[in-house]
């Protein structure tokens, strides 16, 4: 009996097609920033999700979650953040909302839900995010977080990360608001101190953010305050005690940035600790705002240091994968970019690359870098990773916890670029480990039984 060939569908919608360029071929702007097409299955998070990512790091606060306890889930486990002090927000409080809550409102039980946690863990500041089931039944956060600040004289700050009004990046916007009212400098606020800054969209996984600290205090900068990685309430008071705020994740901070430069007159600038490249280019944007020529100084010398220390490493990595092809696709534009320059580091060229939430001006970064018939997409779905990552070619992919099945059904080796990863792939040494992984993981033998 003759087996009839399978079908092969375009599974590119046509509502999609703005959305993805191949360069060299089309003259056309990628359209992004713009809700996901309906009937696609979006790879992007939800709001939630993008509310949690930036303010669960924070380590003396309770973090309570107000809906149903499935969104609980969502907690340190799954993120990785270190701590150098408390533990307290590697907890997951959940007000377990159930179908008589969302009948009758779920506000008492909310307010009992805080009682109960003030009284057992003796935190200055609750952080209550909403779900998509609060927006649907109508709770009003503000008015029992208000009155439960006053009850037990701490602040208690809603999150306004509901569902359907958006997606990852309003849950990032909704978290910087809610960080924006802790922040609040009192009347007895100190000035802003010289040589320091506050280091926005780093959640130090896998201690990341000490590595980065630890650079910076080796040329004499001070770190006042990560935003939110090892964070704590009296670090985040202080915040605008920094004459410079550097943002790594832009997607999630830039809003943040901008608004304490309005509020503050906090100057910011963009920077990226992924790779040799760009660490040296950010170590040296940071100390040329300062223009202490000690500090420009110190910081060519660590530089050459480092990159003495890793080079060799990265050349013996570079001869075993040149001529790989690599896929990539992340949530924000700042990861996709360094990416680019850090894959070129290591000898593999980057066959298609897409983000959940790149801005305009890092799409045109992208497009600026990348090779003449490279994919570029934004806001994919899994039909179209899949359709690119198999006419490219791609050996590997490099993504997040919802690429990674994606990868291993199709046979391609995969890299977790995002959150439960337990190495660090910030500053010199972060580009040794992501070598090493890639390496590990793209001439592993399995490959060899696929």
């Amino acid at each position: 009996m003759d087996v009839p060939e399978p079908v092969l569908w375009d599974t590119v919608l046509e509502e999609r097609k703005a959305s993805i360029i191949t360069k060299g071929k089309q003259k056309k702007h990628l359209k992004c920033d713009i809700d996901s097409v309906a009937g696609c299955v979006s790879q992007r998070a939800c709001v939630y999700c993008g509310a949690r990512v930036v303010l669960n790091p924070v380590t003396d606060a309770i973090h309570l979650v107000h809906g149903p306890i499935g969104c609980a889930s969502y907690t340190w486990d799954i993120r990785g953040s270190l701590s150098s002090g408390s533990e307290l927000y590697r907890n997951s409080f959940s007000t377990d909302l159930k179908e008589q809550d969302v009948i009758f409102g779920g506000e008492n039980k909310l307010a009992r839900a805080i009682d109960e946690l003030v009284a057992k863990y003796p935190a200055k500041v609750v952080f209550v995010y909403a779900t998509c089931i609060v927006g649907v039944i109508g709770d009003d956060l503000e008015a029992v977080c208000k009155a439960a600040a006053k009850k037990h004289n701490i602040e208690v700050i809603p999150v306004q990360s509901s569902g359907f009004a958006g997606n990852k990046a309003a849950g990032y916007r909704a978290a910087c608001d809610a960080l924006l009212r802790l922040i609040q400098p009192g009347e007895l606020s100190s000035a802003p101190r010289v040589n320091t800054i506050n280091y926005l969209g780093d959640f130090n996984l896998a201690g990341e953010f000490w590595i980065i600290k630890n650079y910076l205090k080796q040329v004499g900068i001070e770190v006042n305050v990560a935003f939110t990685g090892d964070s704590n309430y009296k670090a985040l008071k202080n915040a605008t005690r920094a004459s410079l705020n550097v943002i790594q994740c832009a997607g999630s901070m830039i809003y943040l940035a901008q608004r304490m430069k309005e509020l503050y007159q906090i100057p910011y600038l963009n920077i990226s600790f992924l790779g040799l490249e760009d660490t040296a280019t950010s170590l040296r944007k940071i100390a040329a705002h300062f223009g202490d020529e000690s500090i420009m100084a110190r910081v060519e010398e660590l530089i050459e240091r480092e990159t003495a220390k890793v080079k060799p490493v990265l050349d013996w990595y570079r001869q075993r994968l040149q001529g790989k092809k690599a896929a990539i696709y992340v949530g924000g534009g700042f990861k996709a970019i360094s990416l680019i320059k850090q894959f070129r580091e290591i000898g593999i060229d980057v066959v298609m690359i897409g983000t959940q939430t790149g801005r305009k001006e890092e799409y045109q970064t992208i497009n600026d870098l990348v090779d003449e018939g490279t994919v570029i997409l934004d806001d994919a779905n899994p039909s179209e990773l899949e359709k690119f990552m198999l006419e490219k070619g791609a050996h590997l992919l490099v993504g997040g916890v919802k690429e990674r099945p994606l990868a291993y059904k199709l046979g391609i080796a995969f890299i977790d670029h995002n959150h439960d990863r337990k190495h660090p792939l910030s500053g010199f040494v972060g580009a040794v480990n992501l070598a090493k992984e890639v390496y590990s993981t793209l001439c592993s033998p399995v490959w060899q039984y696929v």
